[in-house]
């Protein structure tokens, strides 16, 4: 048994986040749905980089990228991944460890149409991860695929979503004198139930 209440209760964590996320789209400056997304490449070397949560579903995390770039091919190869919500407007945060799967349906196409024009020729114009030789290059590919792909250009087949489904999650929020808040929710997979533990700060 675990003493939650205020911003913590609930029996939902996806619903908790979503709480916090409303708050924090009111209070933070930018960007309120960026998440530091950890990844280990195929020798076990870890790396870290910011994207856009796009999705929280009923029991996962969504976001997009181009296949081709060095996350996407970890994630392909690990099949698991970390990220890390955090608010400093409202001295909150939540971490993520879950599962990886491909989002590159009609959801993913959904989502491509919804990028402005800009958005979606510039994914059809990026070797995201590869070597540039330089802007004038990249501006040049740009006008070239504006001119291939029109003003209702497809979703590229190498970029798409992903999904995280979580086995553990962690909400914290700062305390005085250091003594944080801190809740781990844990299962093994979608069809058990969360095993709620308080953490020491």
């Amino acid at each position: 048994m675990t003493d939650r209440d205020g911003k913590f209760a609930g029996d939902d964590p996806f619903e908790i986040i979503r709480g916090w996320m409303r708050e924090a789209e009111a209070s933070e400056v930018n960007d309120h749905n960026a998440i530091a997304l950890s990844t280990v490449d195929a020798s076990g070397m870890p790396n870290v980089r910011m994207v856009l949560l796009k999705e929280v579903e009923a029991d996962a995390f969504v976001f997009y990228t181009n296949y081709g770039s060095a996350k996407a091919q970890e994630l392909d190869h690990a099949g698991k991944a970390a990220f890390v919500l955090h608010w400093k407007s409202l001295r909150r945060q939540v971490r993520v460890r879950g599962l990886v799967s491909r989002e590159d349906g009609p959801q993913a196409d959904a989502y491509y149409r919804s990028r402005s024009l800009k958005s979606r020729l510039g994914a059809w114009a990026s070797d995201q991860s590869q070597p540039l030789d330089g802007r004038a290059s990249l501006v040049a590919k740009v006008a070239k695929v504006t001119a291939q792909q029109g003003t209702n250009p497809q979703r590229p087949p190498f970029w798409g979503g992903y999904r995280i489904e979580p086995t553990e999650l962690e909400f914290w929020s700062d305390g005085a004198f250091r003594l944080h808040d801190r809740f781990r929710w844990r299962r093994e997979n979608s069809m058990q139930p969360w095993q709620i533990t308080r953490l020491n700060p």
